[in-house]
């Protein structure tokens, strides 16, 4: 697992990385990936699959989103922007933990 930069807009976190990077290497090979929050006392795991975002549409909208976390627009650097789209997730709150351990698969 490696940490990223990402947002999520409606349903699916989306994330950039190089083409030729280790994680971008990694995903042309097996595109399912776990996505997961930095906030270790309010844990959120996602499971899903990793696919290039190719829709304008979508691209505009993933781009706002990270302009205004980011102040940057991940098209700038002219590399793959990817969704995942959850398939399980696990959450917990550390302190009412293994009781607050909610499992969803999709």
């Amino acid at each position: 697992m490696t940490p990223v930069w990402g947002v999520w807009v409606d349903d699916a976190f989306f994330f950039s990385t190089g083409r030729k990077s280790r994680k971008g290497q990694n995903l042309a090979a097996n595109p399912f990936c776990t996505v997961t929050n930095d906030e270790g006392a309010e844990a959120v795991i996602v499971e899903g699959r990793a696919r290039k975002l190719v829709d304008k549409a979508a691209l505009e909208g993933v781009a706002t989103a990270y302009k205004k976390k980011y102040k940057m627009d991940p098209r700038a650097m002219n590399e793959p922007i990817f969704k995942v789209e959850p398939a399980r997730v696990f959450a917990f709150i550390e302190k009412s933990f293994p009781k607050s351990a909610t499992r969803w698969k999709m």
